[in-house]
């Protein structure tokens, strides 16, 4: 009997459990094909994060680059069990491309010890960026000079001014010790600029470093005005840049500067290394090489391009803050007018503070187009918080009022009250002030704090409203008579109520006339006409029927002896 033929097979070993490895039996054609395709697949994995994330592959390098411990195949740490194997870490986050958020992401997970290592990376290459602005302002120094001796010089030897522009320069600006470092590099630039073309320029200056590996020309070619004007204003542009490039790079470094401090670390080293750096002005000989250097900065994309587009955005974030806001406060006047028990008040107040803040995010929002950090702004005024508010104490206290007034509203939009010894038409409240619009047409904007803090009648906080009103009569006079003058005036008044019904009655007995009071309701917007019509209608109602209205009198006796 033929035995079947089994098929080939490698041991693999696969992982089981914590503690013990153990071998199956795998295909070797299934294994030859697998192998493959997993690797592709992973490839194509870390391909794409590379090509999308680029800072994240450097992390990757960096961990990859860790030592291997041949024993216990784990990386390995500098420790208190391994003193004697130190790793030197490498920065991770110094691209000067990279974005003020991003880096606020990388840095964040970041211990002391680690951000220490990028505040190194920043401060190198802050320095490095220093450097090459240094010489090429030297050299634009060294230009604008030999263009000076060749303007008003008669001198026949061009080499000879070019000889002394360089020792002139080179003497006045530079120690003895690096006389000869300084000029080697501003020949260097010299040279290769001379030779290359107009875009080859920035590729020339970008590095000190690499235009000093470049091969001259030959030394001895006279420059002529043309070609050192061409050559300062490339230069000027590469310097420009370079200026641009410095500020980003201090940004960022005070990002992470930022992030160390948070940490319980010390930057006021590197802080002062960036400020000083920073604060550095570079001195423009001339009117023309300040106009150069203004005009390269103006056409610069990280430059005046910027600037001009971030005040556009500008522009524009406030006129879009602007309508949004008033097309926002109407919505919510809108919305609260059709909630029930709303006040008029209230709705006026919500619709304004809407339209205040919305401006006022509008406004921040349009600071963060300019790239201007509010935090520290922010940061001042929480600050001095404490001392605006001991500052504005009144101010604070008629705010204070202000919210009362209007969580408890003793008084609407349009009501006649009596406050603060001001009477009139509720014209407006704010949190600060109550604006009342007298009875003459007066405009009165009374605080809050008095408002509250005293007593307030509100005329109109009711439907109807009795109408006081007081006749006085001789004491010859019929009184019934006099009532019935009064009652039949209150009844034929067509806006005065039925019910409740009209108060007729004898009030006082004063000195010279009987007084009787007259007490008929009208609704509220009526009490005026009310008033007025019941008081004319009432004396030519007396005149007619003789019923006399005294008035004092004096009688005066003259005794002579």
């Amino acid at each position: 009997m033929a035995m079947a033929k089994q098929p080939q097979t490698c041991q693999t070993r696969r992982f089981c459990g914590h503690s013990s490895f153990k071998a199956h039996p795998m295909p070797r054609q299934l294994l030859l094909h697998k192998v493959p395709f997993h690797l592709a697949i992973l490839a194509a994995i870390i391909w794409q994060a590379c090509q999308t994330q680029p800072s994240w592959c450097q992390t990757i390098n960096s961990e990859a680059s860790v030592p291997f411990s041949e024993s216990t195949a784990e990386p390995v740490v500098a420790s208190a069990n391994h003193p004697e194997s130190s790793v030197a870490l490498e920065p991770i986050t110094v691209d000067p491309n990279v974005t003020t958020a991003h880096l606020k992401l990388f840095v964040k997970p970041l211990t002391v010890d680690e951000l220490e290592v990028e505040a190194k990376g920043w401060q190198n290459l802050l320095k490095d960026n220093v450097e090459e602005i240094t010489s090429l302002h030297l050299r634009i120094e060294e230009i604008t000079a030999q263009t000076a001796n060749l303007k008003v010089s008669n001198r026949t030897d061009p080499q000879q001014v070019l000889a002394e522009s360089r020792t002139s320069i080179a003497g006045n600006n530079a120690p003895q010790s690096d006389k000869r470092g300084t000029n080697e590099n501003v020949s260097t630039i010299l040279q290769t600029s001379e030779s290359a073309g107009p875009s080859d320029a920035e590729t020339v200056s970008t590095s000190t470093k690499s235009s000093n590996n470049e091969t001259a020309p030959d030394s001895t070619q006279v420059p002529t005005l043309d070609s050192l004007t061409a050559q300062r204003d490339r230069l000027s542009s590469q310097l420009t840049e370079l200026t641009l490039q410095k500020t980003e790079i201090s940004q960022r470094f005070e990002i992470v500067l930022n992030s160390l401090e948070l940490k319980g670390g010390d930057p006021t080293e590197y802080r002062k290394y960036n400020n000083a750096l920073t604060g550095v002005a570079l001195e423009v000989t001339s009117a023309t090489g300040m106009w150069q250097m203004l005009a390269s900065w103006l056409v610069a994309e990280q430059g005046g391009k910027r600037w001009a587009w971030n005040l556009v955005r500008f522009v524009v974030i406030l006129l879009v803050s602007y309508f949004g806001a008033s097309i926002l406060a109407n919505f919510v006047r809108r919305g609260a007018s059709r909630v029930k028990g709303v006040s008029q008040l209230l709705v006026n107040f919500l619709s304004s503070f809407t339209k205040q803040i919305s401006m006022v995010v509008g406004f921040i929002i349009g600071l963060a187009a300019l790239e201007i950090d509010i935090t520290p702004l922010l940061a001042a005024v929480g600050a001095a918080g404490f001392v605006v508010a001991f500052a504005l104490q009144g101010t604070l206290s008629n705010f204070a009022s202000g919210l009362l007034i209007l969580a408890y509203r003793p008084f609407d939009v349009g009501d006649v009250i009596e406050a603060a010894g001001v009477s009139g038409s509720v014209d407006s409240v704010s949190l600060f002030s109550t604006h009342i619009r007298t009875f003459d047409n007066k405009l009165m904007i009374v605080p809050n704090n008095d408002i509250w803090g005293g007593t307030i009648t509100n005329a109109t906080a009711s439907t109807t409203r009795r109408v006081d009103l007081v006749f006085g009569i001789g004491y010859d006079d019929d009184i019934d008579q006099a009532k019935t003058i009064l009652a039949k005036a209150v009844a034929d008044h067509a806006l005065v109520l039925k019910d409740p019904a009209p108060n007729i009655r004898v009030n006082e007995l004063a000195d010279s006339s009987v007084n009787l009071i007259c007490r008929p309701w009208t609704r509220t917007e009526h009490y005026w006409s009310v008033y007025w019509d019941l008081m004319q209608t009432v004396k030519q109602e007396f005149d007619d029927a003789g019923v006399s209205i005294p008035f004092p009198q004096r009688d005066v006796h003259l005794h002579q002896q």
